[in-house]
């Protein structure tokens, strides 16, 4: 089977095999768990392949798709992560609407890291909104049918500036294709920001996400914080690399976002609610060097799921009292494995993640990204320093050990992607890095209580912040 064959073969199976899920509705988690692996398999052609793919459906004005590398690291992240969710819910009872979802909303992700046209990437994002609504609304609960409604009105109205900025493009250029970007109008390039950035969890236009994920059950957030939220990164990582102009604009918010995003984790002292700002955080780390992006998305995707994992079996989601409860050993262990790689310790992914994102900053960016590395030691010191017992009982299912193995065992084995990064100074950087930041959380951050106002979540004020961002995205492309 060639590659081409192979592609369309991998795009229509999750539509084919979503609604099967219906007909034989004993097998959701099962069928679910094929279409992962099937796009595990996707995702190693792409990284192996020689030279990208490029294919082009129905006619010149149908479906672009582009496939290389980084496609490949995206695909490879929601094939991971979504087998791991499967893993966890196999003993749950989740009904066949759970995993039909599951199953649309992971074909339209990966929708999303292959095409090459804006057309096709509105449907992606469209389609990745309203399964994502049914996820988060999934328990029917009133809290959990508001937070789903909030996020659907915000997708959709980020989503509404996409579109305008993309019939811009198409009234200059005649074409919905990405290089149609090099001879866009500057306000057109600046919608379609607005949009991405909104759906990213990028910046100040991201603060719907702290609320989304930490309100969400725990499969639920794993899935946004691990795949979804990379749907809204991945095309702006693939602007940057395809035009220079729009490079420093990309470099400028993964900063602006990664500080953003730990400024708030490290004064939060709810859990999930600290791991929801960390997600905001880190994605500014793939965007701060775009060129190596895929291999940091991975690695996020990985720990954030398996974090989010974790802190949904946690006796409590505060963490003032955690500190006072002894959590089983082995969950702490799991924690602290997934700690220690999301701050940059060797033997873990996050060390060459982290190390190659750093070798690939522009001067200007290195100062404001050590700060928010040592930020980021800063918070997962919360919990790595809680009281753990091999007395206390562990209540969790079996699947939650499938899903660590799968989660945590991807951090050790892609560890040695890159392996260069393993030198005596790119060592006791991170180390030294780590150890200031347990210092500052010890004497300084555990001992401060200060609740920053959340007015900019509020509902109320997030279209307004969405408007604020795009006069100010247009300040930047008028510049």
């Amino acid at each position: 089977m060639t590659m081409n064959t192979f592609t369309i073969f991998w795009i229509a199976l999750p539509l084919f095999l979503g609604f099967s899920s219906y007909l034989f509705p004993r097998s959701g988690r099962i069928l679910t768990l094929g279409v992962a692996l099937t796009s595990l398999v996707y995702s190693l052609m792409c990284l192996f392949q020689e030279a990208p793919t490029t294919l082009q459906l129905v006619d010149n004005f149908g479906v672009s798709l582009m496939i290389d590398d980084l496609s490949g690291f995206f695909i490879l992240t929601n094939a991971l992560v979504t087998a791991a969710v499967v893993f966890y819910c196999w003993q749950l009872n989740k009904s066949k609407f759970f995993y039909t979802q599951t199953v649309i909303l992971h074909g339209s992700v990966n929708a999303v890291f292959i095409c090459a046209d804006l057309i096709s990437l509105y449907v992606a994002l469209e389609v990745i909104g309203i399964a994502a609504f049914l996820l988060i609304a999934y328990t029917r609960s009133d809290r959990s049918i508001w937070v789903a409604l909030r996020y659907l009105f915000v997708s959709n109205t980020a989503m509404l500036f996409f579109l305008l900025g993309a019939a811009l493009v198409y009234q200059q250029s005649q074409s919905f294709a990405f290089t149609a970007l090099a001879n866009a109008p500057m306000d057109a390039i600046a919608l379609i920001f607005v949009g991405l950035l909104t759906k990213g969890g990028i910046f100040v236009s991201g603060l719907w996400l702290p609320l989304t994920h930490s309100e969400s059950e725990t499969p639920v957030s794993a899935m946004l914080s691990g795949v979804v939220v990379k749907s809204g990164i991945y095309p702006l990582a693939r602007f940057a690399l395809m035009f220079e102009d729009i490079d420093p604009i990309v470099r400028f918010f993964g900063v602006g976002t990664a500080l953003l995003g730990v400024g708030y984790a490290v004064f939060e002292k709810d859990t999930k609610r600290m791991l929801a700002f960390h997600t905001v955080s880190q994605l500014g780390f793939v965007l701060a060097a775009p060129e190596v992006g895929g291999f940091y998305a991975l690695t996020h995707g990985l720990v954030k799921s398996a974090l989010f994992l974790i802190a949904g079996n946690l006796p409590s989601r505060n963490l003032k009292e955690l500190r006072h409860q002894p959590i089983p050993r082995a969950v702490w262990v799991a924690l602290a494995i997934a700690s220690f790689s999301i701050s940059g310790f060797p033997l873990l992914s996050g060390f060459g993640a982290k190390v190659l994102t750093m070798k690939n900053l522009l001067p200007w960016q290195v100062i404001g990204m050590n700060v928010a590395a040592l930020g980021t030691a800063i918070s997962f010191a919360k919990f790595i320093f809680l009281p753990h017992s091999s007395e206390v009982q562990s209540s969790v299912k079996s699947g939650f050990w499938g899903a660590m193995t799968l989660l945590l065992g991807g951090l050790v084995f892609a560890n040695v992607v890159y392996y260069e990064a393993y030198t005596l100074g790119n060592i006791v950087k991170p180390l030294v890095t780590i150890f200031l930041g347990w210092l500052a959380y010890w004497f300084i951050f555990r001992r401060v209580a200060i609740k920053l106002p959340r007015v900019v979540e509020q509902f109320d004020h997030l279209i307004g912040v969405m408007s604020l961002m795009l006069m100010f995205l247009f300040g930047m492309v008028l510049a």
